[in-house]
């Protein structure tokens, strides 16, 4: 099942409106999130997505080690996302796009 959507985010590589479309996957829907080709830091990713509402929550999440990038659980919130990176947080999993 697939559906699509549309999300307008504002990212400093990437600032026209950026089209977020829903695809199911193993483990449940994914968001894809739209980025640009430069890609996205993992913190920024975190807001963006709509998954924290701050750093400081995306600090916490990550201490917790509650979050999976590529599968692999992830601690830094500098850490560079690129196009194709699947991320994971309880309850939910975008795509960098």
């Amino acid at each position: 099942m697939t559906s699509a959507r549309t999300r307008t985010v504002a990212h400093s590589s990437c600032m026209q409106p950026a089209p977020a479309s829903r695809s199911v996957l193993d483990n449940g829907p994914v968001d894809l999130i739209e980025v640009g080709e430069s890609g996205i830091r993992l913190g920024q990713l975190l807001k963006l997505a709509g998954l924290v509402d701050s750093g400081g929550e995306a600090k916490t999440l990550l201490a917790e080690r509650r979050v999976k990038v590529n599968g692999s659980v992830e601690t830094r919130r500098g850490a560079q996302l690129k196009p194709g990176d699947v991320v994971q947080v309880p309850g939910a999993t975008v795509q960098v796009g």
